[in-house]
C-alpha cells in the first residue's frame, strides 16, 4: 500500500479545516502537495505522527555573547519537552541577543535598540515562514523581552514569554552596576585599581540578567503583571530548578492556549498595560520600560501613551528598595516570594485590574487568589501605606526643552528640583571625556545629544557617564538630559528621551554651554531658560547634522524608526511614519 494510500497518512489524515490548533502547521505539512515540506522536515528528526500534531515554534536567544542568555539554551530544550509532552511538536530556533553590559560607552552600543527590533523581526519571519500555531519565547539580556512580545504582537498566535531569571549577587553584595561605579571612583581617586579589579573579578558569578530592578528584572516583571508569562517567571533565579520547571510548564500551557484559542490580542488588553504600568512603578523600575511598554502596546494596537504613565503614577506608591536607588537585588526578592504577593497587595487595594486574561486561560484574579503575602520581617517591599515614595519615580516632563515630552527616573533620594548650568555635548564620548578629566563638576546640567533613535543612530544608554558621576560622588549636585536614554542601573538626577530628538531639530539641539536649565520633577516641567526670540534665532542657525550611517542595520533603523515617545518602532504605518 503506497504513502498516499494508507489511512493514517500525514498526507490524509488532518487540514486545517479539522484542526483549529493546527491552522498554520496544517498549510505546511498537510496533503499530498506538501510532500517536499514532509521530506525537509523529516530530515530534522519528525515522524508521521508528528505531522499530526499542533507545531509550537520555541525562540531561543541563547548565545555565549553575555551571561544574561548563556544558559537559555537548556531552558528551549525544556520547553520544547513541554510541548512535546502536552501533545505538540516542539521546534527550537534561534535569535540573536547583544549585551549592553559588554557595549555600554562604546560605538557598538548603537546596535542595542536596534537589536529589539532584530529580534521581533526574526521571530515574526521564522513563526511566519514555519508555520507554527503556537510559540513560547525565552529572553534574558535588556532588549530580549520587548523584542520577544513585539514579535508575538506581530504574530498573534497562541504564546507565552519565559524569563531567563536573574544573576545571583557577586562578592560582597556586587553586581554590574558595582563595576561601572568602581570605574568612576578610580577615575576620581577614591579607589584604587586592585580594588576595581577584584570587583571586576567576582561581580558576575554566573548566567543570569543583572542583578538589581534594571531593564531586564524589570520588563520581565511588566510582561508577567501583562499576564503574557506564568506566575512568578520574572522572579526565579536563572540557575535553579524552578526556572527550569517553568519553562517545561510554558511549552505545556501554549498548548492549552491553542486549545482555547487564546491569542496575545484577548490577553495584552488596554487594562493588562494599566496593569503592568502599576507593578513596574512599584517596584521602582527602569525608565527604558516606558520606551517598551509603548511599542509593544502599539504593535498589538492598544493605545497607550507617556500621559498614562504619569495619570497611573499619581494613585501608585514605589514600594520596592531595590537597586539601583534601593538596597537589594532581584535575588532577594526571589527568596521573600518574588512579586506574586506584591501583585496580590495591588490587587486587594484595588490599583489592578483583576478580570485580565492571562496565559494560564485564568483571569489575573484567580491566578492570585490562593498566594501567600510576604512574611513580617521582610525589608524588601514595603507596605501600600508605607511606601519608599508615595507616588510614581518615573515621570514624564514637558516644557520647552521637551515639548514631547522626556522621562525622568526620580527617586527623590536625589532631590526633585534641580537648576544648573548647561554643559554641552554632541555625544555621550565627549560627555564621558569631559566627566573623567573632572572638567564637569557640581552645579553642571550635561546635556548629551545626538544620541537619539535617528540621530545615534540607535539611541544609546547612558550607564557609563552616569555612572561615572555617581562614582566622583555628585549624584545629587550634576544632572544629566539626553536625548538618548539610560540602563535600568542608571541612577541619579537624570532625564533621558528629550522630544524630540536634536537630530530632528528639538529644542535639545539648541541649548549651548552657560545656558541655565530647571528640571522640575514636582510640577514636571523642564526649562531652558532662554527667551522666545533667543529660541527663533538658534532655531534659523541650525542645520542638521550628516547621518552618522548610510548604510547597513543602523542605517535602515534611522530611516524607519519613530519618536521615543511613541516607542522607538520601526513598523508603523506608511501615513504615519516619522521617518527621515
Amino acid at each position: 500500500m503506497s504513502q498516499q494510500d494508507r489511512p493514517d497518512s500525514p498526507s490524509t489524515s488532518h487540514n486545517a479545516s479539522q484542526d483549529s490548533t493546527r491552522r498554520h502547521s496544517a498549510q505546511v505539512v498537510d496533503g499530498p502537495g506538501k510532500a517536499a515540506s514532509r521530506a525537509m522536515l523529516r530530515a530534522v528528526g519528525f515522524t508521521d505522527e508528528d505531522f499530526t500534531k499542533p507545531q509550537v515554534g520555541i525562540a531561543s536567544t541563547w548565545s555565549r555573547v553575555t551571561p544574561c542568555n548563556s544558559h537559555i539554551n537548556e531552558l528551549a530544550d525544556a520547553a520544547s519537552d513541554g510541548a512535546d509532552e502536552a501533545g505538540g511538536k516542539g521546534v527550537v530556533f534561534n535569535t540573536i541577543t547583544i549585551s549592553d553590559g559588554i557595549a555600554n560607552g562604546t560605538e557598538g552600543m548603537k546596535y542595542s535598540m536596534v537589536s529589539r527590533e532584530i529580534i521581533a523581526d526574526s521571530i515574526e519571519a521564522v513563526s511566519g515562514c514555519e508555520g507554527f500555531d503556537g510559540v513560547v519565547a525565552i529572553g534574558g539580556c535588556d532588549k530580549n523581552m520587548p523584542g520577544c512580545l513585539i514579535g508575538l504582537a506581530r504574530l498573534d498566535r497562541p504564546s507565552i514569554f519565559v524569563y531567563g531569571g536573574t544573576i545571583l549577587p557577586g562578592e560582597g553584595h556586587t553586581d554590574i552596576v558595582s563595576v561601572f561605579e568602581a570605574m568612576g571612583a578610580h577615575s576620581q581617586g577614591n579607589m584604587e585599581l586592585i580594588d576595581v579589579k577584584r570587583i571586576e573579578e567576582t561581580a558576575i558569578p554566573g548566567p543570569g540578567s543583572c542583578g538589581g530592578m534594571y531593564t531586564a528584572n524589570t520588563m520581565a516583571s511588566a510582561i508577567e503583571a501583562l499576564g503574557m508569562s506564568l506566575p512568578n517567571s520574572s522572579a526565579q533565579n536563572a540557575v535553579s530548578q524552578n526556572k527550569l520547571d517553568d519553562s517545561r510548564a510554558a511549552g505545556v500551557a501554549v498548548l492549552e492556549l491553542l486549545k482555547l484559542d487564546l491569542k496575545p490580542s484577548a490577553i495584552m488588553t488596554r487594562q493588562a498595560f494599566e496593569n503592568a504600568i502599576t507593578v513596574v512603578i512599584a517596584l521602582g523600575g527602569s525608565t527604558n520600560a516606558v520606551l517598551h511598554l509603548l511599542a509593544i502596546a502599539n504593535t498589538i494596537g492598544v493605545p497607550l501613551s507617556l500621559d498614562d504613565f504619569t495619570e497611573i503614577g499619581k494613585r501608585v506608591p514605589v514600594v520596592a528598595d531595590l537597586r539601583p536607588s534601593g538596597h537589594y537585588m532581584m535575588s532577594e526578592l526571589v527568596a521573600i516570594g518574588g512579586i506574586q504577593p506584591l501583585m496580590k497587595n495591588l490587587l486587594d487595594a484595588g490599583l489592578l485590574h483583576g478580570d485580565c486574561l492571562t496565559v494560564t486561560g485564568k483571569t489575573l484574579a484567580e491566578n492570585l487568589a490562593a498566594v501567600a503575602p510576604y512574611a513580617d520581617d521582610q525589608n524588601i517591599i514595603a507596605p501600600l501605606d508605607r511606601p519608599v515614595k508615595a507616588s510614581s519615580h518615573l515621570r514624564v516632563l514637558y516644557g520647552n526643552l521637551a515639548p514631547e515630552g522626556a522621562v525622568a527616573k526620580i527617586t527623590g533620594k536625589e532631590g526633585t528640583r534641580f537648576t544648573g548650568t548647561a554643559r554641552v555635548f554632541d555625544s555621550e564620548e565627549e560627555a564621558q571625556a569631559r566627566i573623567n578629566d573632572l572638567t564637569v563638576s557640581a552645579g553642571d546640567v550635561v546635556v548629551i545629544r545626538y544620541e537619539g533613535p535617528k540621530g545615534g543612530p540607535g539611541m544609546r544608554e547612558m550607564l557609563t557617564p552616569t555612572s561615572a558621576i555617581m562614582g566622583r560622588g555628585l549624584g545629587d549636585s550634576v544632572a544629566l538630559l539626553t536625548d538618548g536614554r539610560f540602563s535600568g542601573g542608571s541612577h541619579g538626577f537624570v532625564v533621558g528621551h528629550v522630544t524630540p530628538e536634536a537630530f530632528n531639530g528639538g529644542p535639545i539641539a539648541l541649548v549651548e554651554d552657560g545656558d541655565e536649565i530647571t528640571i522640575d520633577a514636582e510640577n514636571d516641567v523642564m526649562t531652558l531658560h532662554i527667551d522666545d526670540a533667543e529660541m527663533a534665532r538658534r532655531r534659523a542657525a541650525w542645520q542638521r547634522p550628516q547621518p552618522r550611517y548610510t548604510r547597513g542595520a543602523l542605517a535602515k533603523y534611522a530611516r524607519t524608526v519613530s519618536s521615543a515617545s511613541l516607542g522607538a518602532i520601526t513598523d508603523l504605518p506608511a501615513a504615519t511614519d516619522d521617518s527621515i
